[in-house]
């Protein structure tokens, strides 16, 4: 079967941790064929179907030197292949949101890709978990420096977000004495031009923001647990956290079992739930990450079942 992988370049890659290249290695095992194309690829001109600017390569097992490009098409049409994995990196944003309306009218000519691009749309990383109240902690979503306001003086210590950031970016923590409080609502905001998110802060983040990740509906056995170093709030790895593997807690596991096959029949076949203690926090779907950690740390092939499951969606 051929595989489309929409990507960053993969020159960019970081093949000893990096998910796309466990998929990637994970199908040439089974026998797949592996091409890859960038977002920038995508084509759809009149009369035709949707194309892509596509490489099929070859893995090498070189960590650096890691593939070979085996042929070149300039206008692979998106139909022809046996699936597409969209694995393109955050930011959200107006590029991304327009792949995904390329990749949309590539199903409706037949092609079969994951995560389902309505689907991407529909659940914006940070704003999904609120469709889930029973398992978050209090949070709100506003434009309104008075209502995180309110907020603060209601929860006294608070965690502020941007929605689009990704990797830990723009997180600050108010405290009780909500020093600083104004210049940061006006950091996030730009004076109420944009949204962000509030939350009640949650003090296990010491022991790890946990990713959960979710495949087919059925959760991973073991988590990553991303925990903060120093001084830092942020247990993101991209903040510096340092990745921590264990087996789900039973809050981990409600939380995955109760979502899980909402979240997949909606066309979500990979998804990271973001959980500290026993909060949701986020819900990731652009590109969940943590394959190799996992695969590393506990010996579970994280990859093996994410081939398993897409085998089984075609």
């Amino acid at each position: 079967m051929k595989l489309l992988f929409v990507a960053d370049p993969l020159e960019s890659f970081k093949t000893h941790k990096d998910s796309t290249f466990a998929m990637m290695r994970e199908a040439a095992r089974r026998g797949h064929a592996l091409l890859a194309c960038e977002p920038q690829g995508l084509r759809w001109r009149r009369g035709e179907p949707v194309t892509a600017t596509a490489r099929e390569i070859t893995l090498t097992g070189d960590e650096h030197d890691w593939f070979r490009v085996a042929a070149e098409h300039p206008a692979l049409a998106l139909k022809d292949t046996g699936a597409i994995v969209m694995r393109k990196d955050p930011p959200f944003d107006s590029e991304y949101f327009y792949a995904t309306h390329l990749l949309g009218q590539a199903e409706r000519e037949g092609a079969r890709v994951f995560n389902k691009p309505a689907a991407l749309r529909d659940h914006p990383e940070k704003l999904a978990i609120l469709e889930f109240p029973p398992f978050i902690a209090p949070t709100l979503v506003t434009r309104e420096a008075a209502d995180v306001r309110a907020f603060h003086a209601e929860h006294h210590d608070i965690i502020l977000k941007p929605l689009d950031g990704m990797g830990g970016m723009g997180i600050f923590r108010v405290g009780p004495d909500g020093l600083n409080l104004g210049s940061i609502i006006e950091t996030l905001n730009g004076g109420g031009a944009r949204t962000l998110m509030v939350q009640r802060y949650v003090p296990e983040i010491v022991h790890g923001d946990k990713r959960v990740l979710v495949i087919g509906g059925r959760p991973v056995p073991y988590c990553l647990a991303r925990i903060p170093q120093g001084s830092e709030i942020r247990g993101n790895l991209a903040a510096g956290g340092k990745g921590v593997a264990q087996p789900l807690s039973e809050a981990d596991r409600r939380i995955a079992e109760a979502l899980g096959p909402v979240l997949a029949a909606r066309g979500l076949l990979l998804v990271g739930l973001d959980v500290i203690g026993d909060s949701l926090t986020e819900i990731n779907v652009t590109s969940p990450t943590c394959f190799q950690e996992i695969m590393q740390q506990t010996g579970f092939d994280v990859a093996a079942m994410f081939l398993d499951a897409l085998e089984a969606a075609l």
